[in-house]
């Protein structure tokens, strides 16, 4: 058995979270890639804001938005490893506490019918799937709410088929219009239940931007999707143009004979994501 200890875990999870203050590579190479093929002025220029807006950011290391999001947090656990000290919960909340206070984050996280702030951003939202071996995967994922807000669940029959999917997933979006902070990246999950399907779309999340699936049959959807997204015409902050996406990334898990739920989950231009192995 592999023994990592609570402060440990505490420790890289402090450090994970000063995510907030840059965007990921995949996503800054996402966005120059929208900005040189776009010909719409005001597009353009939201296109070139945003990109200085992240550079000043991780350089004065500064929150790239100042919705620096509920923590989500996804932990891969290793059958061999023995958590020594503590709870695991517990230790990746106390990381995210530490984390957010000692930058400075803003803290979003409150009760949800008395609406009192818990002032240190915690708990984060957890989810753990075991592995194989002796090491603890941890990926923080800061998702901002202006799009989290965004999220859909189609409950759909099956005699819906593909198209029906299609259609889920671009009226999410069409509905969402510049309330989520376009250029989005559009997390989809197919199949299972209905928490399933939302998990599932919320786990495409963690791609790099714009790498397709391994799924050639998900993968031709995705580009599929991404045209018809960007034919919308919503674009950069809903100012027009090509990119209103910069992925489509989508997942699948079976489902039951009689369902086809689709998920949508959206994430904002600003795709903040760390991980780590111990």
């Amino acid at each position: 058995m592999k023994t990592i200890t609570f402060n440990e875990i505490c420790d890289a999870v402090c450090e994970l979270t000063e995510a907030c203050s840059r965007i990921t590579p995949s996503c800054g190479a996402a966005m120059k890639a929208a900005y040189e093929k776009e010909s719409n002025p005001n597009a353009k220029f939201a296109l070139e804001m945003l990109a200085k807006n992240a550079e000043v950011a991780s350089r004065n290391r500064l929150p790239v938005c100042q919705d620096t999001g509920m923590a989500v947090v996804f932990v891969k656990l290793g059958q061999d490893v023995r958590i020594e000290g503590g709870l695991l919960d517990d230790a990746i909340n106390e990381g995210i506490r530490l984390g957010y206070s000692k930058n400075g984050y803003r803290a979003s996280v409150l009760d949800p019918i008395k609406r009192v702030n818990t002032r240190d951003n915690t708990p984060a939202v957890i989810h753990v799937s075991l592995a194989v071996g002796d090491k603890l995967q941890i990926s923080f994922l800061p998702k901002g709410f202006g799009s989290e807000n965004m999220s859909a669940l189609y409950m759909l029959t099956p005699s819906a088929g593909i198209e029906g999917v299609k259609k889920s997933v671009i009226d999410a979006v069409r509905a969402a219009g510049s309330n989520p902070c376009p250029p989005v990246v559009i997390g989809v999950g197919i199949g299972g239940t209905a928490e399933k399907a939302m998990l599932t779309a919320k786990e495409q999340l963690l791609r790099e931007v714009g790498k397709p699936s391994d799924d050639e049959t998900l993968a031709g959807l995705e580009k599929e999707l991404l045209d018809g997204i960007n034919a919308l015409g919503i674009g950069a902050q809903g100012f027009g143009g090509y990119t209103t996406a910069l992925a489509v990334h989508i997942g699948k898990y079976p489902t039951h004979i009689s369902a086809l739920p689709v998920a949508v989950n959206v994430q904002c231009n600003a795709v903040r994501m760390s991980s780590v192995t111990l």
